[in-house]
């Protein structure tokens, strides 16, 4: 009897180790080192490494009261600390962690930064397996894993372009407000095709100043009509949206986001009901950025260039080489087709993707073979495919 509850206790004990903990939001520390082994002790037939663990970054003197509690639970209520909210999935997994990286580094007060990653409900990848190999990376991370379900938002897909922007979780951004706690009332959300090469709390400080919901780096030189189809500009009904509006191109791969006014807004909503419409009438042919930019262009809280120096993944279709924009950087996005982990790989890279390289902690092929040596399973396919959601 003895022996059978030691037995009951410890099998009660793992199941709490493998449900509750991963809800946590504060780093657990695992064994230090590759993620390939993360991924073959889980058994779910994917090889996503191996990884390095990140360097360890913690917060400097003038953060000492912020990180006085880091001993304790970090809730992502938390009003002090800077929330990001990004997307997670196997596919683009080494570009996220480069992303997380590059924010740690750069980051005055790195603790106090908080991560709300948004994982697909059917992803080859589980939520709770990508979790594991976040913490594996970021021993000390603050962050919280959110499950997407797909068919919230599968329906209201039409074909784009790139078959990559049709993806369910490129529309996570659409309904933060509904998946993050209630509680987080402000988020920057970042695409995870991106470095941040200045500290992440500078645009955390942005001020939305008067009813605005978002800001962003805005573009008022481009030729806005191009993100809609002719068929859009010649209805006697739709390009009235504009009426009051001085309408200019944004990326929504870089946004501080009022959740708060957002939800009383149902902007969700609003989103969803420019999407219908497309199923209906085809009145663009990019993926989730035109239902943004009917609902908020001209009304956007103009944030500096410097915090999205986009498209640096060339255009939709060839994903060509392309320079910076004129003036000082604080954030590079790989927007387009064109990935600096994929080129780098193929030994193709474009000048640019070398400023990419120093935050990947991607271990590179003669490691990774060892490693899938030693743990006896054979190489699966590469994450390096086009797999952009931008």
């Amino acid at each position: 009897m003895r022996l059978r509850f030691q037995m009951k206790s410890a099998v009660l004990a793992f199941v709490f180790f493998l449900v509750i903990i991963p809800q946590f939001t504060v780093g657990i520390r695992m064994i230090p080192g590759r993620i390939s082994a993360v991924s073959a002790a889980v058994g779910n037939g994917f090889d996503f490494g191996p990884f390095a663990e990140a360097p360890e970054y913690r917060n400097g003197k003038e953060c000492a009261s912020q990180s006085s509690n880091r001993e304790n639970f970090v809730s992502s209520c938390d009003v002090s600390l800077v929330h990001v909210a990004m997307t997670l999935d196997s596919e683009y997994l080494r570009g996220s962690i480069a992303a997380v990286h590059s924010m740690l580094r750069h980051a005055s007060c790195p603790e106090n930064v908080f991560f709300h990653f948004i994982a697909a409900e059917f992803d080859p990848a589980s939520p709770r397996v990508l979790s594991q190999l976040v913490r594996s990376t970021f021993p000390s991370l603050n962050f919280k894993v959110y499950i997407f379900r797909e068919d919230t938002v599968i329906n209201l897909i039409s074909s784009s372009i790139r078959q990559a922007l049709e993806n369910p979780l490129n529309y996570a951004r659409n309904y933060l407000g509904d998946i993050l706690d209630q509680c987080v009332d402000r988020v920057i959300y970042l695409d995870s095709d991106i470095i941040v090469v200045d500290d992440i709390t500078k645009l955390w400080n942005t001020t939305l100043t008067g009813s605005r919901i978002i800001g962003a780096p805005e573009y008022c030189h481009a030729n806005f009509t191009k993100y809609f189809t002719s068929g859009f500009w010649s209805d006697p009904a739709l390009p009235g949206v504009f009426s009051g509006r001085k309408p200019c191109y944004f990326n929504t791969g870089v946004m501080v986001m009022d959740l708060v006014r957002w939800r009383e807004g149902n902007y969700r909503e609003k989103l969803e009901t420019w999407m219908q419409i497309q199923k209906k009438k085809r009145i663009y042919d990019l993926g989730s950025l035109p239902p943004f930019l009917l609902v908020f262009a001209g009304d956007v809280e103009a944030i500096d260039h410097r915090w999205n120096q986009h498209g640096l993944g060339g255009d939709n279709v060839r994903g060509s080489c392309r320079s910076l924009h004129k003036g000082p950087v604080s954030l590079l996005h790989w927007s387009g087709k064109g990935k600096p982990w994929v080129r780098l790989d193929e030994k193709r890279p474009c000048p640019l993707d070398h400023l990419w390289e120093p935050y990947d902690l991607y271990e590179h092929k003669i490691e990774r073979a060892k490693d899938q040596a030693l743990l006896g399973f054979s190489s699966l396919s590469e994450l390096t495919e086009d797999s952009s959601f931008l």
